[in-house]
């Protein structure tokens, strides 16, 4: 049974969140996201040459590279293969960059190993049906705004922005609020 202290909210840049959201965004150690829906609004754009475009948000980028200063590490883990995750994602100097994985959970445990954390330590932010066992898995299961609704109800969160317009950053700032470390976020957008 909850307490009334897990139930005030406390205010954040977006929006009232629940003090026990807080919390469990303290302990968190180890950032992992999808990319379509998350990063991205979930359209691929595709040439007649088979061309594949994304558009990805430079304030999620910021929060990307900010969090990873911070002392949080990043991954990200998605069904499809792109080389366009690659690019971006190494630019954002994300250190886990797991494509083509369909079943999600195993790599994120392979990670979480190497890392030696457990999922308390972990965040996971998703937008579909394929996120939902990690979203179950981690300290703080994580929902873009406009996820599929079994996605929303199994999250311990749910962002005030939908994915690829700015999901990702108002995570990282609630982690980075979390830990006091919000303030020293500096930088350029990428």
């Amino acid at each position: 049974m909850s307490t009334s202290a897990e139930n005030t909210l406390t205010s954040t840049l977006y929006g009232q969140v629940a003090t026990s959201i807080i919390n469990k965004a303290k302990k968190i150690k180890l950032l992992v996201c999808d990319i379509d829906g998350v990063f991205s609004d979930g359209r691929i754009y595709l040439g007649n040459d088979g061309e594949e475009l994304k558009a990805f948000n430079t304030k999620d980028g910021f929060g990307i590279k900010a969090l990873g200063q911070s002392g949080v590490d990043v991954a990200v883990i998605t069904g499809r293969k792109s080389n366009i995750v690659e690019t971006r994602m190494t630019a954002l100097g994300v250190k886990f960059i797991v494509q083509g994985q369909e079943d999600k959970l195993p790599a994120l445990n392979s990670i979480a190993s190497k890392l030696e954390l457990n999922p308390e330590q972990i965040a996971y932010i998703g937008d579909d049906v394929p996120d939902l066992p990690c979203i179950k898995h981690v300290g703080l299961g994580v929902a873009v705004q406009d996820a599929h609704p079994l996605v929303s109800q199994g999250a311990d969160y749910i962002t005030f922005l939908n994915g690829g317009c700015g999901a990702v950053r108002e995570l990282t700032d609630l982690i980075m609020m979390s830990q006091n470390t919000l303030a020293d976020a500096s930088g350029a957008s990428i």
